[in-house]
């Protein structure tokens, strides 16, 4: 096998994780710039109702994004793990059954977003004045679901090889596809809603096929031939056995989100324009754990492949003092500085307010969470999915929904109340997170303490 272009299993832990963390968040910056940029166009070059359909359309979307690169994280540690021990034909076929699974995966949600549409849009209680908008964007970029699977699969390869450059550079050119594509179809054609999300599967489009044009150019660091693009059910069990648990707490925690917005939806369109605007800045806020969360589950994956556990660990130490830094400042300019944030997508000052109110609750969420997503990366990265997994679903559904949904109902209802719901997911997942670590230790201790009196 040919050494990987990172550093991950030798040198400065620090610098290393930095070179690959950078483009990966960088990445992730771009890649949310897609309905960040089509909330700006729609709220630049149309109006309220538009704004409403295309943030509850694009939530929506989350959720298969989220699906997707839940599974696919499935590929990235088991490949990294495959690297990490030098098992060239191990690398191989992970790729190739991940080839087949998200091939099919892509075929089945657009064919289940294309039919759900109009139902979606009823369970999300879009507002009358946006519903029709509401189900268009999602019918649009439903039916370019294998596109979303194709970049973020690709990606997860990249990734898993400790390559965070080659995604960067798709997403790169296929943003400004997206800038492009949401100016000419909503200011120039008057398309809206139905513009934005054409512009949106573009750009995706475009990110597949450049990327795999570099693949066939360069190749990988392995052989690797089409013999290897075949359904495995011994390697397709493990990348579902990793992903699965990431991918179903993905998907409820963007489903939580969607409950949260139809429960706001309820308060009028303002209130909704407004929290979907939020919505769309704790995107970017949320980037920074997020990126790290991907990073550290590479770097261990590799590392735990070559029976280094102790650098490992440290990678999580290292991750969490940067994330932090990075994280409080990204939440001080949510919390004090919210409605200017607000007024890049919007000049409507009802609008503004009801997001910088929302915006003060998950600036807490971004603080908290970029401690604990660098455990749940670390987690990962172990293949401790199952526990990332019983951790995410319990803040959603004993913290999160239950206490948005007693926000939501008071006398009185206030936004930052509602928001609070997931600053408090985020503490809870923080707890339980420290909590198994220490625990997880004791027991290597223990272990290791009777292994020696043996």
């Amino acid at each position: 096998m040919k050494r990987s272009n990172s550093t991950f299993l030798d040198g400065p832990i620090l610098p290393a994780l930095l070179r690959f963390s950078i483009p990966v968040l960088c990445a992730l910056l771009l890649q949310a710039l897609y309905g960040a940029v089509d909330l700006w166009a729609v709220g630049t070059f149309c109006g309220e109702a538009d704004v409403s359909a295309v943030a509850t359309g694009s939530q929506t979307m989350l959720i298969v994004t989220g699906i997707v690169t839940g599974l696919s994280m499935g590929t990235t540690v088991l490949l990294g793990k495959k690297i990490g021990s030098g098992d060239s034909k191990g690398a191989a076929d992970t790729i190739g059954t991940s080839i087949c699974v998200f091939t099919l995966l892509g075929i089945v949600l657009s064919i289940v977003m294309t039919f759900a549409a109009s139902k979606i849009a009823v369970i999300m209680n879009a507002p009358q004045e946006a519903f029709e908008k509401t189900v268009h964007y999602i019918l649009i970029c439903g039916a370019g679901s294998l596109f979303i699977v194709g970049y973020n699969l690709i990606s997860a390869i990249f990734r898993g090889m400790g390559n965070s450059k080659a995604p960067l550079l798709f997403v790169s050119i296929a943003c400004v596809a997206n800038i492009v594509g949401d100016v000419i179809l909503i200011k120039v054609f008057d398309m809206g809603t139905a513009g934005a999300a054409i512009a949106t599967i573009a750009a995706q489009a475009i990110s597949v096929v450049l990327s795999l044009v570099l693949i066939k150019k360069k190749g990988f660091p392995f052989p690797f031939r089409k013999e290897n693009v075949r359904l495995d059910k011994g390697t397709a069990t493990s990348i579902i056995k990793l992903g699965f648990p990431i991918a179903l707490q993905d998907m409820c925690n963007e489903i939580s989100y969607l409950i949260i917005i139809g429960l706001v939806n309820a308060l009028g369109v303002t209130a909704s324009a407004g929290v979907g605007i939020a919505e769309k800045l704790v995107m970017f806020m949320l980037l920074i754990p997020m990126s790290y969360m991907q990073s550290i589950s590479a770097f261990v994956a590799q590392n735990i492949g070559a029976g280094q556990e102790v650098r490992a660990k440290k990678a999580m130490w290292t991750g969490m003092f940067t994330a932090v830094i990075l994280g409080g400042v990204m939440s001080y300019l949510s919390f004090f500085h919210g409605d200017l944030l607000s007024r890049i997508f919007i000049k409507e000052l009802p609008v503004i307010n009801a997001s910088a109110e929302f915006l003060k609750a998950t600036a807490i969420e971004c603080f908290v969470l970029s401690i604990a997503y660098c455990f749940t990366g670390y987690y990962n990265g172990l293949g401790k999915t199952a526990f990332v997994m019983a951790q995410g679903l319990c803040a959603i559904f004993l913290v999160k929904i239950p206490y948005a949904w007693f926000a939501s109902h008071r006398h009185e209802p206030q936004l930052f109340q509602i928001g609070m719901s997931t600053a408090y997911a985020a503490v809870f997942t923080l707890i339980v997170c420290v909590l198994y670590y220490i625990y997880i230790n004791q027991k290597k201790s223990k272990s290791k303490i009777g292994g020696a009196l043996k």
